[in-house]
C-alpha cells in the first residue's frame, strides 16, 4: 500500500511542470493585495462623502445666518415703533446670533452704509457669516438694499 502511495505521488508530481508549483500562492497573494487596494479606495471614497456632507451642512448654516443678520439689520434700521435710525444703529451693539443649535459655531459681522439718491437716502446692509466645525470653515456673504421713503 505505501508503494502505491509513493507511485501516485509520484504521478502528480511528474504531472505538473516544476515551474507551476506554487502559482496557487503568488495568485492569492495577488487576489489579496487587489482586494486591500479596493478597501482603501472605498474608505477613501466615503470620508470624502462625510467631508461633504459637512462642508454642505456648514454652508446652509453660514447662510441663514447670515440671512438673519440682514434681517436683524433690517429691523433694527426701521424699527417698529416707525422712523428711520442710521446706520449706527446697525452695527452698534454688534448682533449675535441666538444660542440654538442652529446658529452653533457660527458669527455674524454686519455692515452698513448709507448715501443719497436724489431726494431719498438708501442704505446696504453687509451681512456676513463664518461657521466652523473643526478645521472646516465656511463663510457665506449676503448684501440687502433698502431705501425710506
Amino acid at each position: 500500500m505505501s508503494l502505491n502511495r509513493g507511485r501516485l505521488t509520484n504521478k502528480l508530481h511528474s504531472a505538473l511542470p516544476l515551474k507551476q508549483r506554487g502559482s496557487a500562492l503568488v495568485m492569492s497573494i495577488f487576489v489579496i493585495t487587489v482586494m486591500f487596494l479596493l478597501a482603501a479606495a472605498l474608505i477613501n471614497i466615503v470620508s470624502d462623502a462625510d467631508d461633504s456632507v459637512n462642508q454642505e451642512v456648514l454652508g446652509t448654516r453660514a447662510l441663514a445666518t447670515a440671512n438673519s443678520g440682514a434681517d436683524a439689520a433690517l429691523a433694527r434700521l426701521f424699527p417698529l415703533a416707525g422712523g428711520v435710525s442710521n446706520c449706527d444703529a446697525v452695527t452698534t451693539p454688534a448682533w449675535t446670533p441666538p444660542a440654538s443649535l442652529g446658529f452653533s459655531g457660527c458669527r455674524v459681522t454686519l455692515e452698513c452704509f448709507s448715501y443719497s439718491v436724489g431726494t431719498q437716502t438708501q442704505y446696504r446692509i453687509i451681512s456676513e457669516a463664518i461657521c466652523e466645525l473643526g478645521n472646516m470653515r465656511v463663510r457665506r456673504q449676503v448684501e440687502v438694499e433698502a431705501r425710506d421713503n
